[in-house]
């Protein structure tokens, strides 16, 4: 990557999540997201055939574009995900020794409490993926800015197309859109629908930025 993590995740402010049953339908879904200009993406170990989406991807979109793996949990998974390709990891909770196994990529490091928050820095993380983002809110998110003011935090679980500016307003740095974004297209559903819904969430990133 040409810039860091946390400087592309307030630059893009969004961070695509694609995780599906179908890995030939989740390499589409990514390619699709890359070329309708959605600057970051990860690819969840959950999914199927997440390495073999990731390094096909990495394939098609060259070196240096941003490609995550999500549901990043230990160092083998770490190691494994840099190995496909990625060039930052995502976890969903706090994970030890993952920026070694993975030769120092980029961790975006889930927590969800202020003491979590504080561990996922400490642990190297260069932004908090605040996970499940649905149980606080916006509110959540701004109370946290306080005592956290430099750290940039990324609300994840549940975060649909309408409330994204909510978040935005409380200081979110980014928004992490899974099912809110992707739709079922990872699993073989319908590109059109997956189309649309980029562009409503471009258009929306657009009043935002005026």
């Amino acid at each position: 990557m040409t810039a860091d993590l946390a400087t592309l995740l307030r630059e893009h402010r969004l961070l695509a999540i694609v995780r599906g049953t179908d890995p030939e339908a989740a390499l589409r879904t990514v390619l699709v997201l890359a070329e309708a200009g959605i600057g970051l993406i990860e690819v969840s170990l959950t999914s199927a055939g997440a390495l073999r989406v990731l390094a096909a991807a990495r394939r098609e979109l060259g070196p240096d574009a941003p490609l995550g793996a999500g549901t990043v949990l230990t160092a083998d998974d770490a190691a494994r995900a840099a190995g496909a390709g990625a060039s930052y990891l995502v976890t969903p909770a706090i994970c030890e020794d993952l920026r070694a196994a993975a030769g120092h990529l980029p961790v975006l490091m889930g927590a969800f409490t202020p003491s979590e928050v504080a561990a996922a820095m400490r642990r190297g993380a260069c932004a908090v993926k605040l996970f499940p983002a649905s149980l606080g809110g916006p509110g959540y998110v701004r109370a946290l800015r306080d005592p956290f003011p430099g750290v940039p935090l990324v609300p994840v679980g549940g975060v649909a197309l309408a409330q994204a500016p909510a978040y935005f307003a409380a200081g979110a740095a980014a928004v992490g859109a899974g099912s809110p974004l992707i739709g079922d297209a990872a699993s073989g559903g319908d590109p059109a629908g997956l189309r649309s819904r980029i562009t409503a969430w471009q258009d929306m990133l657009a009043r935002m930025a005026a």
